[in-house]
């Protein structure tokens, strides 16, 4: 009995050494930034408890919060308060951000021990997905009344799945007067009157996202919120009530915002596009759009000279671009992007099959290689091109030829490329990219004109790096035996390709993934 309360006296006494070990490293490592706060005496003295182990109680708070903000995992950090009392105090005190979800039950009361417990969060993230009634009630308005009444720091607000909050509960937050960042997701009972309460009393809010907000119109709040020129960051996605005549109201904030994510809900795009063509009710607005980096759209219209289409000509300092199955998108539209935004930086484009396209326009709704190449000519920073077709047949009215493709490569620094259901690339492509000299990382998804003749020119490409492969039935292990071996690739991603076997990847690259599930093809 003895010799084994002895062997677990040594191990605890060992682990405490090197805790010991840790303290004194910190400690040395924060005196050189903080030669007032943690001085030579205080590490002499940690030194000459080592031996003794050292005591959580002589160490400066400063020291003290240092090894707090070293522990990342929140698991970790509430263990490590749970076993020092002074740990505990300093992360009471500490502790910035916290995320609770269907654990929490009662919901309203343990929020309010959390919020009395840690009195400085400035960063709260509620999420209820995976939500079953037996998992107890979720947080309702009372909660959110807890929150602002509990957190007067607090600046960053992230909602999601939560179905009893509803638009009191967001007059709650109205108090809230730090609040600069507010991410909803899925909150089915919030309506425009609680946005707009919201940001009436939040008035630093400079980051909102809205996602499947089904109810939530975009009249008065957005109209008020760009009134206030603070909004930087806009994120409005699956929200059916807002349309992208909406946008307009943004009004004065055009000249602030730096990112724009507007997506519409395909399925309830599509049954109302034959009613209701709001494209021609739009006026022409002018606005200065000259602080927006990042674009995103998705499933929108896009009609000539108005609208979205009017935006895209107005971004100077653009360097992020991604249209998703935008109707209406024009030769013309990428052409004067592509000439005001010179140091864009990355484009994605996803364009609609002919199914899916309206055929309401005098004029043809068509993208050619005529937008490519003065992508090419005008935007020699650009560095990932992603190129992409819809499901279903891809239209020849609505195609990039292979020449399009290599003039865009060969003119710009381009260092990722991927191209999803790209019929004219084949393996004539793959040996062009032999001269590409900036391409680190290609991607291929459903490219099935590209064979193992053409991966075999993978071994002669200059800087490639990573190579992913995906859907693709024409590739076998066949095509990936010149790269066994060689160490030219650092990574190698296979996914669905019904030639390739596991056996066939290894040593094909120094890191490598396989997954191989073929329902797709069925």
């Amino acid at each position: 009995m003895m010799i084994i309360e002895d062997t677990k006296q040594k191990a605890r006494r060992k682990e405490l050494g090197i805790l010991s070990g840790f303290i004194i490293l910190i400690a040395r490592q924060y005196r050189r930034f903080h030669p007032g706060l943690i001085t030579n005496q205080v590490v002499a003295d940690l030194l000459i408890r080592q031996d003794k182990l050292v005591l959580m109680d002589a160490l400066p708070n400063q020291l003290l919060w240092e090894i707090l903000r070293r522990i990342k995992t929140t698991l970790d950090r509430n263990s490590v308060s749970l076993a020092c009392k002074c740990l505990h105090e300093v992360d009471s005190e500490e502790r910035q951000s916290l995320r609770v979800g269907c654990g929490l039950d009662p919901a309203n009361e343990a929020l309010n021990s959390l919020c009395q417990r840690f009195p400085n969060l400035t960063k709260v993230e509620i999420t209820y997905s995976g939500w079953m009634s037996k998992l107890g009630k979720q947080l309702d308005d009372l909660g959110l009344l807890v929150l602002s009444n509990n957190c007067p720091s607090l600046t960053d607000l992230t909602l999601s799945y939560c179905a009893f909050i509803s638009d009191m509960g967001l007059g709650h937050l109205a108090s809230c007067s730090r609040l600069s960042s507010l991410k909803l997701n899925f909150l089915p009972r919030i309506t425009g009157c609680g946005i707009l309460s919201l940001v009436v009393g939040c008035k630093k809010l400079t980051i909102l996202h809205l996602i499947r907000c089904l109810n939530i119109s975009g009249a008065e709040w957005l109209e008020y919120l760009g009134k206030l020129e603070t909004i930087e960051d806009l994120s409005i996605k699956n929200c059916r009530a807002i349309g992208e005549g909406d946008l307009i109201k943004v009004g004065p904030s055009w000249r602030k915002l730096k990112h724009l994510q507007f997506e519409v809900d395909s399925n309830y795009r599509y049954m109302k596009l034959y009613d209701k063509f709001a494209v021609d009710r739009w006026q022409k607005q002018w606005f200065s759009c000259e602080s927006m980096l990042d674009l995103s759209l998705v499933n929108c219209i896009i009609s000539p000279g108005r609208g979205l289409a009017c935006l895209l000509g107005k971004c100077k300092n653009l360097e992020k671009i991604h249209l998703d199955m935008c109707v209406g998108l024009r030769d013309s539209d990428i052409v004067d992007l592509a000439e005001k935004s010179t140091g864009l930086r990355s484009i994605s484009l996803r364009v609609p099959s002919g199914f899916s396209l309206p055929l309401l326009m005098n004029n043809p709704l068509r993208l050619t290689d005529e937008s490519l190449k003065a992508v090419a000519l005008n935007c020699s920073m650009l560095g990932s091109v992603k190129i992409s077709f819809s499901d279903g047949e891809i239209p020849t009215f609505c195609s990039f030829t292979l020449h399009g493709i290599l003039y865009l490569i060969e003119r710009c620094p381009v260092r990722e490329l991927s191209l999803d259901h790209v019929s004219s690339f084949n393996d004539v492509g793959m040996e062009a990219l032999c001269s590409a000299n900036w391409l680190e990382t290609l991607e291929l998804v459903r490219c099935q004109e590209v064979s193992d003749e053409g991966i075999h020119f993978v071994a002669q490409f200059p800087r490639l790096r990573s190579l992913r492969l995906s859907k693709c039935l024409a590739i076998s292990d066949d095509g990936l035996k010149p790269l066994v071996g060689t160490n030219k690739l650092g990574f190698l991603s296979i996914e669905d390709c019904p030639q390739i076997s596991a056996r066939g990847v290894h040593g094909a690259a120094r890191s490598v993934s396989f997954k191989q599930d073929l329902s797709w093809m069925y």
